[in-house]
């Protein structure tokens, strides 16, 4: 018989260094799993992405165990790497932090794929493009 689920809970941390302090602690503590088994298995799962923030989405069961899936890093996080930048801008349209080529969009794109709701790569190009000119990227035809 299958197990009841209790809760499914969305939480994005930093790759290889989950711990039981906020965010982690706050977001499943309330549901009564062990936080540092969590913690332990995600830093395991995780330790080769460090420097990525990873989205994981836990389900929780009735009987206190629990089972997560990771995601794909955020389009945003994927394109500061790829530009070279530490943050986006505050004013979209009017200053550009960083450029990005119509390749590393693509390549963007692609990885991010599997969590997008689309399966056509044009309309995750148009996706991550959207992201990178609300962070005041450029995008360039090379």
């Amino acid at each position: 018989m299958a197990k009841k689920i209790k809760a499914i809970v969305k939480i994005a941390i930093q790759a290889g260094s989950a711990n039981p302090a906020p965010p982690v602690g706050t977001a499943l503590g309330p549901h009564g799993i062990k936080i540092m088994d969590f913690c332990n298995e995600f830093n395991e799962k995780t330790k080769d992405q460090r420097g990525s923030v990873i989205p994981a989405l836990v389900t929780i069961y009735e009987d206190r165990s629990f089972e997560f899936i990771l995601k794909k890093p955020p389009v945003s996080d994927m394109i500061k790497k790829m530009a070279g930048i530490s943050k986006g801008t505050g004013t979209a349209g009017k200053e550009k932090v960083g450029k990005l080529t119509m390749a590393q969009v693509e390549q963007i794109a692609q990885t991010k794929m599997p969590d997008l709701n689309t399966k056509d790569l044009e309309a995750a190009k148009r996706s991550v493009m959207g992201t990178a000119k609300s962070m005041g990227v450029e995008i360039i035809e090379k």
